[in-house]
């Protein structure tokens, strides 16, 4: 969440709510790794009841991920600093072993390149809608 989240925020210009001491650790993985891991599951035929977790088994720590979306869109994040959440993790990753060994799998994106492609993206999109809407509003106007 926090990766379309932040972004789609911090380019509004609002405010993005971070919980805690900004110490929590995730495991962000670039959607091309994934599919990468998924399609070599086509390729697996040991055991179809084998439990594999896809990941980037790389834990990262939220105000690094703030910090590396700023950098991608070139703009300040406006930060509202928050009590940790009751039942909140701390760290989560996966745990990739069986992935490599069973499939091959080796994700290859790393947090800063990876986001940099989303942030490009994600301002086409924007960019795509608010013109649709622009086009959209001038055809209304026109026809009435």
């Amino acid at each position: 969440m926090a990766i379309y989240k932040f972004p789609r925020l911090i380019n509004k210009g609002e405010q993005i709510t971070l919980f805690g001491y900004c110490s929590s650790r995730r495991d962000y993985t670039y959607i091309d790794d994934i599919i990468d891991g998924a399609l070599a599951t086509n390729e697996y035929d040991e055991n179809i009841y084998e439990i594999i977790n896809l990941g980037k088994n790389r834990a990262v720590q939220l105000l690094k991920l703030v910090e590396t979306i700023q950098e991608a869109l070139g703009l300040e994040a406006n930060k509202n600093h928050a009590p940790e959440v009751s039942g909140n993790v701390e760290q989560t990753w996966a745990d990739i072993s069986k992935a490599k060994e069973f499939l091959g799998y080796s994700p290859n994106c790393d947090l800063e390149k990876g986001l940099d492609v989303f942030v490009e993206w994600y301002l086409k999109s924007v960019n795509l809608v608010l013109l649709v809407a622009f086009h959209l509003l001038n055809y209304t106007f026109l026809c009435s």
